[in-house]
């Protein structure tokens, strides 16, 4: 039954990732068929990514309320409904309209299970699970690609992509009593036994740890969507790379990624969370420092590489660890935070760093990626100091 479970929600986040890169696939021929200006692909992006955040940040009241299967087959049917309305759109104001729940469907679905394996599965499955993320993401330009070579019909390819999004919500309503008869996973420490008992009764946000948490998450996705957004425009405008090397070597990046969290999840089996969140924002500096040097343009392709292995880890670790690090009763709603911080970095930094760049010079990125990297290893390690020494004054209390 756990396995079935399981199996479920990882072609729930395949279909999390099928549409989170149409949008930039299809920008090209959906423009001009829509005449309007180019730009407006960035404000139906920041429009989708509002409504993620909205839902995530009121996800843990809904998962209380309804529990997760429930939210999970009607933010997927939100996001179907959505999709099928991209179809019928006549007019950029209606690609708006669809894009609310468009958003509010993804962040609900994202929060929700990633607070359920964090708390009944181990964490090699939540390594595997984004990875699996990683392959609807790159099935996505496949899919919609076959419907924009030769013919522009790419809103056909946006009703393909919702008639796989209506398939699964068929299938999220037949399996809604799985949800409730699989058992939490028990913790393999002492620590967030007593992480529970001196939560209870307080408010997510006033447990010791939790900003630092965000920042964590903030500075991570905030890096991981830099490095995909102006990767290629430093290749081309500072390292003289054609556009379609550049492309294909920041191809790599996200190559690195959803292979590492599919190594990752093996790895686990020997290595905690927090031994693999350090770990691999260690790699992810080592790999944007190579980014830095005045090295070999080779050099830089393996500067990418790098960040994207040592990226892989970090976000399903730390979103595993939730529940050790601040309690299981809060964890839900902690987990809505984090994804809701998340997405903030991912859709603002990035704009904020092109804004710099076009008043002074692309060639900072590297020096940027770097200082987001140090900022998330900086805010990792703080937290976990803060905690060890939370730890050592409750064990001082009770001796």
């Amino acid at each position: 039954m756990a396995t079935l479970l399981l199996l479920i929600i990882y072609l729930a986040f395949i279909s999390l990732g099928l549409p989170d890169s149409i949008l930039g696939a299809a920008w090209p021929v959906m423009q001009p068929d829509l005449n309007v200006p180019i730009e407006m692909a960035g404000l139906l992006f920041m429009t989708i990514a509002g409504g993620t955040i909205i839902s995530s940040l009121v996800s843990g009241r809904l998962l209380k309320k309804f529990g997760t299967g429930k939210v999970a087959a009607v933010s997927t049917l939100m996001t179907a409904l959505a999709l099928s309305g991209f179809f019928f759109a006549p007019s950029i104001i209606w690609l708006f309209v669809c894009a609310v729940p468009l958003g509010l469907g993804a962040g609900a679905i994202d929060a929700g299970l990633n607070a359920y394996v964090a708390t009944h599965y181990h964490a090699h499955h939540m390594s595997w699970l984004h990875s699996f993320w990683g392959v609807g993401a790159t099935l996505g330009p496949v899919i919609m690609a076959q419907f924009i070579i030769g013919d522009p019909a790419w809103r056909e390819g946006y009703l393909m992509i919702a008639g796989i999004q209506f398939i699964l919500v068929f299938v999220l309503f037949l399996t809604l009593p799985l949800w409730g008869k699989v058992k939490a996973k028990p913790f393999a420490e002492k620590e967030p036994e007593k992480v529970e008992k001196k939560t209870e009764g307080v408010r997510p946000l006033k447990i010791k740890g939790v900003k630092l948490a965000l920042a964590a998450f903030f500075f991570y996705c905030g890096v991981e969507a830099l490095v995909g957004l102006w990767g290629a425009s430093f290749l081309v405008n500072m390292k003289d790379l054609p556009a379609a090397t550049a492309a294909q070597w920041v191809s790599f990046y996200y190559a690195g990624i959803t292979a590492g969290r599919f190594i990752s999840g093996f790895v686990t089996f020997k290595l905690n969370n927090k031994t693999m969140i350090r770990s691999g924002q260690a790699i992810a500096l080592a790999g944007a420092v190579l980014l830095v040097l005045p090295l070999p343009l080779y050099f830089s392709l393996g500067g990418f590489i790098l960040v994207g292995l040592g990226l892989a880890p970090i976000f399903p670790s730390m979103l595993h660890e939730t529940p050790a690090r601040f309690g299981r009763e809060h964890s839900q709603t902690i987990m809505g935070y984090q994804m809701a911080v998340a997405y903030t970095g991912s859709t603002f930094l990035p704009p904020l760093f092109g804004l710099i760049a076009a008043q002074t010079t692309i060639g900072l990125f590297p020096v940027v990626v770097v200082l987001f990297v140090a900022a998330m290893l900086l805010s990792s390690e703080w937290l976990n100091r803060a905690l060890r020494s939370l730890l050592n004054q409750r064990e001082k209390v009770s001796a």
